[in-house]
């Protein structure tokens, strides 16, 4: 496991209160989550599981992955029995092919998981992926910037076998603590 990353995740949410209170799901997702076919959901990085929390209250069945084991807490604790929390690094974490009908990824980026994630969804199903870009506008400095996609990169990662339904740059929602450009976009594969 990552262990630099875990004890800096399982940090922030024990010393950051507002990360682990409740929070709206993605716009974004909202948008894009009725024309998904099936019930069965992944929501990689899923920290407390906002997301993850909307998609059980719409009756997905939701594998929730991080590598904060306090963050999964929080989130187990809230008593879905619907949703599944594994502590997982995604560096190393083996997803399952064509299993999912959706698959979540909000405000974490690993640009090496993404052909993974579009393996593992089955024919019709979504990946929505919303993360942050390099902007002036942005008010936290990057601490790496291979954290940040560039203008229209996740464009680049779908060729002709998936459907682009939605795509946008956007200003993140005012409810996250640094103004911050972003970028989602939600593709089906075919």
């Amino acid at each position: 496991m990552a262990l630099n990353d875990k004890i800096k995740w399982d940090k922030k949410y024990q010393e950051t209160a507002s990360l682990t209170e409740d929070r709206n799901p993605s716009e974004k997702l909202i948008k894009i989550v009725e024309k998904t076919k099936g019930k069965k959901a992944l929501d990689v990085a899923s920290g407390v599981g906002r997301n993850s929390i909307y998609l059980a209250k719409l009756g997905f069945d939701v594998l929730a992955l991080d590598i904060s084991k306090v963050a999964l807490e929080v989130l187990n604790s809230k008593g879905f029995s619907n949703i599944s929390c594994e502590l997982a690094d995604l560096d190393e974490y083996e997803i399952a092919k064509n299993s999912y009908d959706l698959i979540v990824m909000t405000n974490f980026l690993d640009r090496n998981i993404i052909p993974k994630l579009s393996n593992a969804l089955k024919t019709d199903g979504i990946l929505f992926i919303e993360t942050y870009m390099e902007d002036e506008i942005n008010e936290k400095p990057a601490s790496n910037p291979d954290f940040l996609l560039k203008k229209e990169e996740l464009k680049t990662f779908f060729d002709d076998s998936f459907k682009l339904l939605d795509y946008e740059e956007f200003l993140n929602e005012e409810c996250e603590i640094y103004r911050m450009k972003k970028q989602f976009i939600a593709v089906q594969k075919l």
